[in-house]
């Protein structure tokens, strides 16, 4: 493989939950290993993304993981909580690629050689990669948070707006796994004055 030429396709998942990190992967794709079906991860289903996941983690040059916590999203907003991510999944590849191609039309600070890429996920095989990878690591937490924080459904709709997250947020109140800044959430705090943390800690 031509290391002068590494090419790091970088995708984040969980902007839009009110619950957990945002994780956020960098993929280095290995030339002469191809890996057939790789898409944008919302385009795929659980099964098919956790196969995916298993061939490019058996497969690929390089594979970084970067995340954001709870803590960081309400500090930082979600949108820099997201690049922050990225920078961190590029750090955690153990190499230096050439050139960084990111989904998206926002370019991580710390990146300031990555090209942007709107619906690069679709379009660019390293990006579906780390799409797909990103994913599958983050529906994975939020199920550990769920034997976490039981009630709220975590496993089932991985921190999304659904009915029945709202309807558990009003009923329970917010855990320590849901971003305060976000409206629901916010909106509950506000109604409710100080509510002890759901969950089991």
């Amino acid at each position: 493989m031509d290391l002068t030429d590494l090419l790091a396709g970088v995708d984040e998942v969980g902007r839009g939950p009110l619950a957990g990190p945002v994780i956020a992967a960098a993929v280095i794709l290995h030339p002469q290993r191809p890996i057939a079906g790789l898409a944008d991860s919302k385009t795929l289903s659980a099964a098919r993304r956790e196969a995916l996941a298993s061939e490019i983690h058996a497969y690929a040059f390089a594979i970084g993981i970067g995340r954001a916590e709870v803590e960081e999203i309400d500090r930082l907003n979600i949108l820099h909580a997201s690049l922050l991510a990225m920078e961190r999944a590029v750090a955690a590849l153990g190499c230096a690629p050439q050139r960084i191609q990111v989904d998206g039309n926002r370019r991580p600070p710390g990146l300031p050689q990555a090209e942007t890429i709107v619906g690069g996920d679709a379009l660019i095989p390293a990006i579906s990669a780390a799409s797909i990878v990103a994913k599958v690591v983050r529906d994975a937490e939020l199920v550990k948070l769920d034997g976490r924080y039981p009630g709220y459904g975590l496993a089932r709709h991985k921190g999304y707006p659904t009915a029945q997250h709202l309807a558990a947020l009003a009923r329970l109140g917010p855990a320590a796994c849901h971003r305060r800044s976000f409206g629901p959430v916010r909106r509950q705090l506000a109604l409710a004055g100080l509510l002890p943390l759901g969950g089991r800690d």
